[in-house]
């Protein structure tokens, strides 16, 4: 199979020329100007060619909660919003806590071929913050570990299951949250549980991957650690680098202060985050109303990002091709994320310049949930192309 993109401004963390991409059964081949090739052929003229987005940070609710969201609705959502890889968490039913449920996920994305579907799997068994003993039994094609949703309270746990981590080569995914004092301050309950998990990823030399960063302190630490040379390390939403205010819709972390949002930009534009993960949580009607929280989020992600970071903050459009695509690539140990010969053909074609407004009647995704509904935005995505085969086209 073999597609030639002409034309297009190609951008990635390093480069931005107006050319062409050839890919060649699946891995792009080459890349330069006026390239010549009798197949398929799109002309990407006044639009902009970008390595397609990683999500390090999404629920599908397969198995288990697919009233929520299933695996072919989710990837659909992907593939809309110009990702072609996701890393799912196992908050499912039942937890992903065993090898057969990372194959079930993982075999049923391949099938239907949208998305490459990472599956991480439980630090605790069930997410009960007990046992970590079945991750004895994990095989090597095991990438990270988390228990996403909830804090691994017990400090002697986290300890062991880095410890395991540092020898298996696993990223070790926190969502950092001290639950025995999340009802007093959520700010407090976050910044006490990101201190702890740096040190003991100092202590263990464990990669440590910090969820959905929201607080300046916790920012802070974070940055300190990296400063230090640790293995660490960490993504921040859309959701909580666009807006503000706790009660203004219900996602944990919580929407944080103005302060807290400038913090995270600033740590952006000065390379301290890694990643922007969009925590995509599809919920129904029903759920949200019974105070479930969660945005469906990856749908939009590009265009808040887009919007808010390249065109309102002036952080570079390789700087956000970086964030979300090459270094989570890294992260995940793929060979995806650049406009490189050699790199997998997974590439977005993109409308920058075109303003749309959020209808989440339009979403794939069947969580319909967001605060973002009725915003204008920029960056539509018009195509989305995995390993040179256009799975979505507008």
């Amino acid at each position: 199979m073999e597609l030639l993109i002409k034309n297009g401004t190609v951008v990635d963390f390093s480069k931005s020329f107006n050319g062409d991409i050839y890919i060649r059964d699946g891995i792009i081949e080459e890349i330069g100007t006026n390239l010549k090739k009798s197949c398929e052929t799109i002309d990407a003229k006044g639009k902009t060619v970008m390595p397609a987005f990683i999500d390090l940070h999404s629920h599908f609710r397969d198995p288990g909660l697919t009233y929520k969201e299933d695996i072919e609705s989710g990837s659909k959502a992907a593939v809309r919003g110009g990702y072609t890889t996701v890393n799912l968490m196992g908050n499912t039913k039942p937890v992903c806590s065993n090898m057969d449920i990372v194959r079930y996920v993982e075999e049923k994305a391949d099938k239907l071929g949208l998305v490459k579907a990472n599956q991480t799997v439980s630090i605790t068994r069930d997410l009960e913050g007990k046992d970590i003993s079945h991750l004895e039994d994990l095989d090597d094609s095991v990438k990270c570990i988390s228990d996403d949703g909830k804090g691994v309270c017990s400090s002697e746990n986290m300890l062991k299951a880095m410890k395991i981590a540092k020898k298996r080569n696993w990223v070790v995914m926190s969502h950092a949250e001290d639950m025995e004092v999340s009802y007093i301050s959520t700010r407090l309950s976050e910044n006490l549980m990101t201190v702890r998990d740096l040190e003991l990823a100092k202590f263990t030399g464990a990669h440590l991957h910090l969820c959905h960063v929201s607080t300046k302190e916790a920012i802070k630490a974070i940055k300190n650690a990296k400063d230090e040379g640790y293995d660490i390390t960490c993504e921040v939403t859309p959701h909580h680098i666009c807006l503000t205010g706790e009660d203004r819709y219900k996602v944990n972390p919580p929407l944080r202060e103005e302060e807290d949002r400038q913090k995270l930009i600033k740590a952006i534009k000065d390379g301290y985050v890694d990643a922007i993960g969009t925590d995509h949580a599809p919920h129904t009607k029903e759920d949200k109303k019974n105070g479930a929280c969660g945005i469906s989020g990856i749908e939009t992600s590009f265009s808040i990002c887009y919007t808010e970071l390249v065109k309102k903050e002036n952080i570079s459009l390789k700087k956000l091709s970086e964030i979300m695509s090459k270094t989570p690539a890294e992260i995940l140990k793929l060979k995806k994320g650049k406009i490189e010969p050699g790199y997998d053909g997974d590439v977005v074609i993109l409308d920058l310049e075109t303003k749309y407004k959020v209808d989440h009647n339009d979403f794939l995704s069947k969580g319909k949930n967001t605060c973002f509904d009725g915003m204008e935005l920029y960056g539509v995505v018009l195509k989305t192309i995995k390993k040179g085969k256009v799975v979505y086209n507008i």
